[in-house]
This record gives C-alpha cells, sequence and structure tokens, in this order.
C-alpha cells in the first residue's frame, strides 16, 4: 500500500503538469475555435529562454518572469498574428497543419540554433524529503502539484468570477453575440493566447527540473496534454486538470505493476476508451458553438 500511495501521490504531481499544457488547449479551443499541436514546445520553448537568462546571471523567478513576458508575445501575440488569424478563416485543417509544421520548425531550431543536449534546470522547491505516514514524499512532487493546482484553479477563478473572464467566455460561447453586447472580441481572445503562453511558460518551470532542458522535451508533453484535455472535456476547463490527473497517476501506476514499456501507451488507452463511450469527455457537455 505505501508503494501504491507513493506511486499515486507521484502521479498527481506529473499530471498536474500535464493538466497545466491541457487547459492551454482548452482556453484556445473555446476562446478562438484553435487547436495548437505545437503546444508541447510552446512548454520546451520558456526552458531555453529560461536557461538564457539564468545564464546572463538572472535568478531563476526573475528568469521566469523574463521568459513569461517573451512568450506572451511571441507565442501569444506573434503566434495569433501570423499563424491563428491568417488561417482561421479556411477553417481547422489549415491550423492544424501549420501547428504541427510549427512544432517541428520550433524543435529542430533549437536543436539545430542551441543544442541537441540536455541541459540541467534548477528546482523551485529544492531536494528535500519528506515522510508522512510511510510515504516518502519530495519537495519537487508536493511544491509542484500545489503549485499547478493553484495556477489550474486560479485561472478557472479568473474565468468564473472576473468581469474579463466572463467576457471571454462569452466570446467563447458566441462571438457575435459578445460583439454586440460591446465586449472587444479581439481583445478578448488575445487575452486567452496570453494566458496560454503564460500556462506554458509555468509548466516548463515546473516539468523542467525533472525531464531536463532538451529540444525535443514538448514532444510526448504536447501529446499527453492533448490526450488529457479531451479525457477530461475540452470544452471543460476543469476537465484539463481531471484529465491531467487521470494520465499521471495511470501512467505511473501502469509503468510499476504492469511494465514501464507501457509508460507512454497509457495515454492513449484511456483517451481511446473515452472517445468510445463518453466522446465529449467525462466532464464535456454536447454544445453547439458558433464562431
Amino acid at each position: 500500500m505505501t508503494d501504491f500511495l507513493q506511486l499515486f501521490f507521484s502521479g498527481l504531481a506529473t499530471g498536474s503538469i500535464y493538466a497545466l499544457a491541457a487547459l492551454g488547449f482548452t482556453l484556445l479551443w473555446q476562446a478562438a475555435g484553435t487547436i495548437n499541436f505545437a503546444q508541447g514546445e510552446f512548454v520546451m520553448l520558456p526552458a531555453f529562454m529560461m536557461i538564457g537568462f539564468m545564464g546572463l546571471g538572472a535568478p531563476l523567478l526573475v528568469a521566469f518572469a523574463l521568459a513569461a513576458i517573451v512568450s506572451v508575445l511571441v507565442l501569444g501575440w506573434a503566434f495569433k498574428k501570423s499563424v491563428v488569424d491568417p488561417l482561421l478563416r479556411f477553417g481547422m485543417m489549415p491550423i492544424v497543419v501549420a501547428t504541427i509544421g510549427l512544432s517541428l520548425v520550433m524543435r529542430n531550431g533549437v536543436r539545430a540554433g542551441y543544442s541537441a543536449e540536455a541541459h540541467p534546470f534548477p528546482s523551485l522547491f529544492g531536494d528535500e524529503l519528506f515522510r508522512v505516514a510511510g510515504v516518502v514524499i519530495t519537495a519537487a512532487d508536493l511544491g509542484t502539484l500545489v503549485l499547478a493546482l493553484l495556477i489550474v484553479l486560479g485561472t478557472q477563478a479568473f474565468l468564473a468570477k472576473t468581469v474579463t473572464g466572463r467576457a471571454m467566455q462569452a466570446v467563447a460561447q458566441n462571438t457575435e453575440s459578445a460583439s454586440v453586447l460591446g465586449i472587444n472580441v479581439p481583445r478578448m481572445i488575445f487575452y486567452t493566447f496570453a494566458i496560454n503562453a503564460v500556462l506554458a511558460c509555468a509548466a516548463a518551470l515546473l516539468v523542467t527540473p525533472t525531464y531536463l532542458a532538451k529540444f525535443d522535451m514538448g514532444e510526448g508533453l504536447g501529446t499527453k496534454a492533448f490526450f488529457a484535455a479531451i479525457i477530461g472535456g475540452f470544452n471543460n476547463s476543469r476537465g484539463a486538470l481531471l484529465g491531467g490527473l487521470i494520465v499521471g497517476v495511470s501512467e505511473n501506476l501502469a509503468a510499476a505493476y504492469i511494465s514501464p514499456a507501457y509508460k507512454d501507451a497509457v495515454a492513449l488507452v484511456i483517451f481511446m476508451v473515452v472517445i468510445l463511450f463518453k466522446p465529449q469527455g467525462l466532464l464535456g457537455k454536447k454544445v453547439e458553438r458558433k464562431v
């Protein structure tokens, strides 16, 4: 039982990172009708940005703040203006193809322009160990879980309880009606892209100390985050949290009790089961969208 609890808690910490990336998928879909298959690379790039700023002497949190600002400009504003806005009127398929291509460009650009080697990354929480009821919990796992949950729940509270958040939800439900009501639709959509960029930067801060900064670190992360978003419900931000935690815990248990070879396949299996029996996701609802 102790081993199970330890695997379970470690899976929650990993799953919370998946949830951060998955939340970006759901936000972009709800507000802009966009699916970004470069989401994993949107996590990878800020990790290298932070390494660059720390190389110039900036402390970790200062490097994170600077990377978040650059991410909003590059992964938020520039991505929206140069990729999404020109292609959205042609339907979803061009955006899917463009973001897949963008992921390849970003991945190979970092490999060619910076390094193909894995780079260590400092942990925000240190390396202390805590023992609770026989379960050894690392400070990194505990801090990652708590901070990621706070970010996800804070994002949900922002969307539900602030004027700007409710305006963003109104745009997600019906852009024409939101515009008639006086809501600045382009601004609300930009806010969504900016929030997604900051979430990706936060995910990089939490995941990179464990998985190291590498040009292909976003490949598996983006895939699992996409599966997590579908499992929880693509039109429900709380579903991103649920889906991420399910994937994180399930792959940890599968690696321990079945075989490590099946760890990366767990998300795909759960995804296929959910799609077959509940296509809208565990917390998703069948809705008609008009963009």
